[in-house]
C-alpha cells in the first residue's frame, strides 16, 4: 500500500510516498529556515504564505522521486494537528482537494503520532531498523513539543506528561537568541557546546510537588539569563571559552532532565523499550547519553534517523497506515 502525505504543520513543506508505513520512496521538503531565520523564530503568517507558494510543487516531485502517478496512490495522509492553525489549513485543504480530483482517501493523523512512528523508515534497499515492541514508552521532544507516551497490548497510547511552560527545542532557541547566535537554536548550541565544559554552571533540575514526570524549562532559561546579567561585562556576549561553558552546561541540564523524567516513567509504566522522536533527537549528545544510561539499566532505546527526526511527511505516512492496520485489527 502506497500513502502519499503532506506535512505542513510549522515551517516546513513536506510531502512524501512511504509503502506499507515503512519503506520510504520520498520524501522532499521545502524549509523556510532562510525565511524565519532573521526574526530569531518562526512567523505563522509568512509560514502559511509559503506552504501556499510550495506545497503543490513539492507534491509533484514526491510523486516524481517516487516514480509513480496516481494510479499508483492508494491514499492520502495529512497532519491534522497540533500546529500553527494557518500552516495545518494549507495542508488539510491541499488534501482534501488532491483527494477528491483523484479519487483518494484522506486519513488525518495527530503529528506527534507520526514522531512516535518515525524510528520504523527506512529508504528501499536499507535494512528495516529494529522496532520497539508493542509494549513502550516514548518521549516526544521538539521546538513545541515535549511530552511521555506510553502504549502497551492492553491500552491505546495515552500521554503520561507533559511540560507546563516551554518545550526543550523552545528553550534551546531562545537561549541561542540571547547569544545572538540565530536560528534555530538547538544545532548551534549543540556544535558550541562540545568545546565546554558541562560542569562550569550549576542549573537545579526541577522538582514539583505533586511529583510526576513533568518538564519545565522556563526557570532554566531564566537561570541563564541571570548568569549572562551577573557578568562582569553583562554589556557584552560572552565568546570563546565562557560561551562554550555556558552553553555545555545549559545543554547538560536540559539532558539530565529529559533523561530524569523518561527513566522514572519507564520504570512506573514497567515497559522496557523507549523511544525518542522529534527534532531534539537529532541532538547527538542527548543521543549518546540515554543510550550509555539506559544501557546500564536494562532499557532498549530506539531514535529514528536523523533525517526523520525533524518534521516530514514520510512520518505521517507511515502513522497513518498504522492506524489503518489497527482498525483492521479491531475489526
Amino acid at each position: 500500500m502506497r500513502i502519499l502525505a503532506i506535512e505542513t504543520s510549522c515551517d516546513e513543506t513536506a510531502a512524501a510516498v512511504v509503502e506499507n508505513g515503512r519503506i520510504v520512496h520520498s520524501d522532499p521538503i521545502a524549509s523556510q529556515i532562510d525565511v524565519h531565520r532573521k526574526y530569531g523564530g518562526v512567523v505563522p503568517e509568512l509560514a502559511s504564505r509559503n506552504h501556499v507558494v510550495d506545497i503543490i510543487p513539492v507534491v509533484e516531485t514526491a510523486l516524481e522521486q517516487a516514480r509513480c502517478g496516481w494510479a499508483d496512490i492508494d491514499a492520502l495522509a495529512v497532519t491534522q494537528g497540533p500546529g500553527l492553525v494557518g500552516a495545518l489549513l494549507v495542508g488539510i485543504q491541499a488534501a482534501q482537494t488532491l483527494g477528491y480530483l483523484h479519487g483518494k482517501p484522506v486519513i488525518p493523523v495527530h503529528h506527534l503520532a507520526g514522531h512516535l512512528h518515525a524510528v520504523k523508515l527506512h529508504r528501499p534497499g536499507e535494512p528495516a531498523p529494529v522496532e520497539p515492541s508493542k509494549n513502550y514508552i516514548a518521549m516526544a521532544v521538539s521546538g513545541g513539543h515535549t511530552a511521555i507516551y506510553v502504549e502497551k497490548e492492553t491500552q491505546p497510547l495515552k500521554q503520561v506528561s507533559n511540560t507546563r511552560d516551554d518545550a526543550a527545542g523552545e528553550a534551546f532557541d531562545k537561549v541561542a537568541r540571547m547569544l545572538g547566535l540565530g536560528y534555530p537554536g538547538g544545532p548551534i548550541i549543540e556544535k558550541l557546546a562540545r568545546n565546554g565544559d558541562s560542569n562550569a554552571h550549576s542549573f537545579t533540575l526541577p522538582r514539583f510537588k505533586d511529583g510526576g514526570n513533568d518538564f519545565s524549562f522556563s526557570g532554566l532559561k531564566t537561570a541563564v539569563l541571570t548568569k549572562l546579567k551577573n557578568r562582569i561585562q553583562p554589556d557584552q556576549l560572552p565568546e570563546g571559552r565562557e560561551r562554550a561553558d555556558l552553553l555545555a552546561s545549559f545543554q547538560s541540564a536540559v539532558i539530565a532532565q529529559l533523561a530524569d523524567r523518561l527513566e522514572r516513567a519507564a520504570k512506573e509504566e514497567g515497559v522496557f523499550d523507549v523511544i525518542l522522536a522529534g527534532g531534539v533527537a537529532c541532538n547527538g549528545a542527548l543521543r549518546s547519553h540515554l543510550r550509555e544510561r539506559f544501557d546500564n539499566i536494562g532499557l532498549n532505546l530506539f531514535v529514528a534517523r536523523p533525517r526523520w527526526c525533524t518534521d516530514n511527511a514520510a512520518m505521517i505516512a507511515g502513522a497513518a497506515f498504522h492506524s489503518i492496520e489497527h482498525e483492521k485489527a479491531l475489526i
